[in-house]
């Protein structure tokens, strides 16, 4: 881990290392569970040990979330359901009703929100909401909404007609509301296709002063691409730590390790690995300074999840043909990281906007 952490951190560390190695990875290798119920015993131990509940205060330092979850990543756990509780996200800060109704039930386990952002490409138009007396009328679609398929509320961004972009509640159980599809993707997560036809929800279900949608949406994802990265740079140093024994280990003809070519291919892994993790520290550190780190994140996601795959990718050449073997360890997280490379926008679209950010807006530093 990086030095100049402070004794809290080194502590948390530790305890979350101690989790992983005793009680975590031996649940992820037992095949005789059901994945609810490994999810049910991995929530008590996060529980137990204090991990559940960092993601729902609202004053956990990106420090402390990195540090938690580069840690169980780095011991090849940190995919598990259940680790982290639910977060208020868009909810957080949120006045009653919606406070009663949506947010405190989501925080205790209750009940489940989907996050939809995103337009099939043919749309027509972006999702709107006509305002009717104190209620809005939405119509539209969502093509990719994560969590949407065991959602019980949406928080779907929507133009409002005549205010702008909204960030608004919606129950999956309103009339109107139609779930087109369920899929799941190339990682393993589950997502939804919904539709809108003319939905009537409360005035109050709207988030905040009208135009501010686009920008809480962006401050939600922001914080996911954050998360990811720290995922990807854990993952790396799983990946270079089983890389390394796999060469070290003796074989007819003696350690690969021994191979110049070889030790080029791990030396270059390994450096690539050290610039990513200080791009996420700094992006962690800057955000707890209170400064505006939206292309920040961004750079930290783009660059986490490329340098990941190329390493996974190595990793698998190094390995060899058995890395590619269905149930190998390589085999999965070359799944998983490939689905992340798109998770929160796609590489070349975000390499547009860090350009963007700059150019146009005067943002993001180097």
């Amino acid at each position: 881990m990086p030095d100049c952490l402070p004794s809290d951190l080194v502590t948390l560390r530790d305890r979350v290392a101690d989790l992983a190695r005793h009680a975590l990875v031996p649940l992820r290798d037992d095949d005789r569970l059901a994945p609810a119920d490994r999810a049910a015993q991995v929530r008590a131990l996060a529980k137990a040990a204090g991990l559940f509940s960092l993601t729902q205060a609202a004053d956990t330092p990106e420090l402390t979330l990195l540090v938690a979850r580069e840690t169980l990543a780095w011991h090849g756990v940190g995919h598990l359901p259940g680790l982290f509780g639910p977060e208020a996200g868009l909810l957080a800060g949120i006045a009653e009703p919606l406070r009663s109704s949506h947010l405190l039930p989501l925080l205790a386990g209750d009940r489940r929100t989907g996050f939809a952002f995103t337009e099939p490409a043919d749309a027509p138009r972006p999702s709107w909401a006509e305002v009717d007396g104190d209620q809005l009328v939405i119509s539209g679609r969502k093509s990719y909404v994560t969590g949407g398929a065991d959602a019980d509320f949406l928080t779907a961004l929507v133009e409002v007609d005549g205010q702008g972009p909204a960030m608004v509640v919606i129950d999956t159980d309103l009339p109107g509301v139609t779930l087109e599809r369920q899929f799941m993707s190339l990682d393993g997560s589950h997502h939804a296709a919904f539709h809108f036809d003319r939905v009537r929800v409360p005035r109050h279900h709207a988030i905040g002063a009208p135009g501010e949608g686009r920008s809480r949406a962006l401050g939600k994802i922001s914080a996911v691409r954050r998360a990811i990265a720290a995922d990807a740079v854990g993952t790396m140093a799983w990946v270079i730590t089983l890389v390394a024994h796999e060469l070290q280990r003796e074989r007819r003809g003696g350690a690969r390790a021994a191979s110049e070519r070889i030790r080029l291919r791990y030396g270059d892994m390994r450096i690539q690995a050290y610039a990513a993790r200080a791009t996420v520290y700094r992006t962690a550190r800057a955000a707890d300074a209170g400064l505006d780190v939206v292309n920040e994140s961004i750079v930290a996601k783009v660059f986490t999840t490329e340098v990941a795959n190329q390493l996974v990718d190595m990793a698998v050449q190094l390995v060899g043909g058995e890395a590619l073997v269905s149930g190998h360890p390589l085999e999965h997280t070359l799944r998983r990281l490939r689905a992340l490379r798109l998770t929160e926008g796609e590489s070349d679209t975000l390499r547009v906007n860090v350009a963007r950010g700059h150019l146009d807006l005067g943002k993001g530093r180097l």
